[in-house]
């Protein structure tokens, strides 16, 4: 089966890392965003996945061939008019009644996803949200959607629809993105999927839901964070360092390098880095990155970094109060 993945966006909010790489391949709990969801996706049977890449996206193909032995098909975007224009310049490597799966490449997911794609009908992954005004969101009688409504000004639903989309066939959707395009009817300034999608069930698609009870974005430095964390949380590590302490669970790459510090919870260190007289919790350190004498907490260090800081000498009385930033 195909997948198709959009990973075409800048992630402006994750500079400055993504000055120099491209989203999909920061780093999270030890491998590139979108190395956990290739995992996944050849796990549940996908064997050809046609990327959308722009910003950077030589990068994000070279790193996906080297990894990876499914076949590839990469189609350009240099304007970003929308998912849905996203998804309709896939058309030509697309056979219109094979089914499709559909990801947004911004999007850690923990979800069976053999029993989705073995769904009867298509279906779309959604979360409860307390705030629904900035997904798309589909309105359902329990079982069937009813209605899907891209960014909603007011309460209509708050299942958000988290970027999960499998179709039964594929020929339905591109002719309704046809239509978007043809007619230019755009919501927000561009062609949604979620409109798409909609006119497929005013044209008697059948299309229900699947919960999505894992789903973590990174989209932002702390939510980048808050999912190293949760992805590291059966990680155990196997091996010592001598002269640290390693409180699990953290990611430590095996060629990593550590010297006198404290490391964990929470913390990733990439490939090649060395790390020296460090106290590092809830962070994420690049490879190659070169850390000594300083605590981190919260952190995120890119690749080929060098941070260094110093320790303080204080003489203090009884009955003081001292807070050092």
């Amino acid at each position: 089966m195909k997948a198709i993945i959009p990973v075409a966006g800048v992630g402006s909010r994750l500079r400055p890392h993504t000055f120099s790489h491209p989203k999909v391949l920061l780093n999270v709990a030890g491998k590139p965003i979108i190395g956990h969801i290739m995992d996944k996706l050849i796990a549940a049977g996908i064997d050809e996945a046609i990327v959308i890449v722009g910003y950077m996206g030589d990068m994000v193909e070279d790193w996906l061939k080297k990894h990876y032995s499914i076949k590839f098909t990469f189609v350009t975007q240099t304007e970003l008019l929308g998912l849905a224009h996203a998804i309709w310049m896939c058309k030509p490597y697309i056979i219109d009644n094979e089914p499709l799966f559909i990801i947004l490449g911004d999007t850690i997911f923990d979800v069976d996803l053999k029993m989705v794609l073995n769904s009867t009908y298509s279906t779309l992954g959604v979360k409860e949200v307390e705030d629904p005004r900035r997904f798309g969101v589909a309105v359902t009688d329990g079982a069937r959607i009813l209605k899907l409504v891209e960014k909603p000004d007011t309460l209509v639903s708050n299942l958000a629809i988290v970027g999960l989309y499998f179709l039964q066939q594929a020929g339905p959707l591109f002719s309704s993105i046809d239509h978007l395009i043809k007619n230019d009817i755009k919501t927000k300034g561009e062609y949604q999927l979620t409109d798409a999608l909609q006119s497929m069930i005013e044209g008697g698609e059948i299309f229900t839901t699947f919960p999505v009870h894992g789903w973590y974005d990174c989209g932002k430095p702390e939510t980048l964070l808050a999912t190293n964390e949760i992805l590291l949380k059966n990680n155990v590590s196997t091996k010592a360092y001598p002269g640290c302490i390693i409180n699990d669970p953290v990611f430590i790459a095996d060629n990593a390098v550590l010297e006198n510090s404290i490391i964990g919870p929470y913390t990733t260190i990439g490939e090649q880095a060395v790390i020296t007289n460090v106290i590092s919790r809830n962070s994420i350190i690049g490879y190659n990155a070169r850390v000594a004498h300083i605590m981190l907490d919260h952190s995120i260090v890119g690749n080929n970094a060098f941070i260094t800081g110093n320790f303080q000498q204080i003489n203090v009385g009884d009955y003081s109060e001292i807070r050092v930033g």
